[in-house]
């Protein structure tokens, strides 16, 4: 496969403006792993190669463990993930398949028990940019692989 699109060289404004929420995440105060995990999810959902191998390397740099980081796609039979972030998976899920049950109120109050107005709003915005950067990468056809995390994760900061 062949990379179509450069985002940074023929639209860096777009891509700095995409950053910008980046950043803004991060210091949202939600917790990293958990941004991570849910940007996983969202990204197996959607198919994103790219953005699949940057994120389990992500977690990994983190400390993640690879049992569950295997069982993500079966999160809601796997016994290894809290309550919040289970929380967070049934609303990345929801709201990354928004055209299925337009995020029912029953994922919501899931998540409306676990997480302050502010961090669904956080949390949403997170699932959102994962989800449009996941619609970059697999229409430029980014090639997955070669990303690598910083040593001691500073990661950086794009999906």
């Amino acid at each position: 496969m062949q990379q179509r699109i450069n985002y940074l060289t023929v639209a860096p404004g777009a891509y700095k403006a995409m950053l910008g929420l980046e950043e803004y995440l991060h210091q949202s105060g939600l917790e990293e792993p958990l941004i991570n995990l849910i940007k996983l999810r969202a990204s197996q959902v959607n198919g994103c190669a790219y953005c699949i191998d940057m994120h389990w390397k992500d977690l990994r740099a983190m400390g993640e463990s690879e049992q569950r980081l295997y069982g993500l796609d079966a999160w809601e039979e796997s016994a290894y993930y809290t309550e919040r972030e289970r929380a967070a998976l049934a609303w990345a899920e929801a709201v990354t398949k928004i055209s299925e049950g337009h995020a029912s109120d029953e994922v919501y109050e899931k998540v409306r028990k676990q997480f302050s107005e502010k961090e669904i709003a956080d949390l949403t915005l997170a699932i959102a940019a994962i989800n449009a950067w996941n619609r970059l990468a697999i229409a430029a056809r980014t090639v997955a692989g070669k990303y690598q995390p910083a040593k001691a994760h500073t990661v950086q900061k794009s999906a």
